[in-house]
């Protein structure tokens, strides 16, 4: 009986001690949540209700208080429904196209084929690239004079087509932003893809294959369900990513032509730097930060792990 006891107070001061170090690794965690997502989002918050200004800052005043004017002025305007329909529309063609085009290039590069430790350097060179570098850089291809796209436009048509300026037109420009996040994003998501394709049993595929089963049955029911969480990793970082994405959105067309690319990102600046109300671009980034919360929310709520 005595053993008994002292095996259960043993127990007890284990498990005593194992829930304090839980806590003490969560502590930290807890207080960087507070200090880098819950406080930035409260401040923004605070100052979306005020009407706050460059001037402001400068006389260092505070803003006045105007409820929810920031908000209902910029729904009026029609600019944050149209800046809502182009991040959508942008984060959900990218998302979509870099996972088909990674999980291909991933799936590729699995096999044993010559060279393709060489490629799975190379094609991080992309992603290696500043975005305001890429931005550029694409810039100079889509341009209207003398850029490549221009030329093998002109080149495939046979010379009938000598105008050709994607960024310009505001049923293409989203395209070709689209395009150029692509070229960038594509590497990692496919390095992350490759990565998940290693832990795929080979155990099972060997005997789906003698019992029949093709390379898209195996694929569909065993490879794709195997790395089920690596996948809902990379989607989640690239819906993140392309939701808060500015810099290429910004040096490629500014938001332009017509709002044709105006992405909340882009709406946020354009309220807070170049209307200098930063209450109203303090409004806009609440909006963006709540829809990025909720798409996110509800993509990993839809997304199950379970193999």
């Amino acid at each position: 009986m005595v053993q008994v006891e002292k095996r259960k107070r043993t127990g007890l001061k284990r498990e005593t001690g194992d829930k304090l170090f839980s806590l003490a690794l969560l502590l930290p965690a807890v207080i960087t949540t507070v200090l880098f997502i819950v406080i930035p989002i409260l401040d923004s918050f605070y100052r979306s209700l005020q009407d706050f200004k460059i001037k402001n800052i400068i006389s260092g005043t505070a803003g006045t208080w105007n409820s929810f004017q920031n908000y209902s002025k910029i729904f009026q305007s029609g600019k944050l429904g149209q800046a809502v329909w182009v991040n959508l529309i942008f984060v959900v063609a990218v998302v979509i196209l870099q996972f088909v085009i990674g999980m291909s290039l991933a799936l590729i590069l699995n096999q044993k084929i010559k060279g393709s430790r060489f490629f799975r350097s190379a094609m991080m060179v992309p992603w290696v690239v500043p975005t305001v570098i890429s931005g550029l850089v694409w810039m100079w291809i889509y341009q209207p004079q003398y850029g490549l796209l221009k030329y093998l436009v002109s080149l495939i048509s046979g010379g009938r087509i000598t105008e050709f300026a994607i960024l310009n037109d505001q049923n293409t420009a989203i395209i070709g932003v689209i395009i150029a996040a692509l070229w960038k994003q594509i590497p990692l998501g496919a390095l992350l893809l490759l990565a998940g394709l290693s832990n795929v049993p080979s155990d099972m595929q060997e005997a789906a294959a003698i019992d029949g089963a093709n390379y898209w049955q195996k694929l569909t029911r065993i490879v794709i369900p195997s790395m089920m969480s690596v996948i809902k990793i990379t989607l989640t970082m690239s819906i993140i990513e392309n939701f808060k994405q500015f810099p290429l959105v910004w040096t490629m067309t500014g938001g332009g032509p017509n709002g044709a690319t105006t992405t909340l990102g882009v709406l946020s600046y354009r309220e807070a730097f170049v209307s200098n109300n930063l209450g109203s671009g303090a409004a806009v980034t609440t909006m963006w930060m709540a829809l990025m919360i909720v798409v996110v929310f509800l993509f990993n709520k839809a997304v199950r792990t379970e193999r």
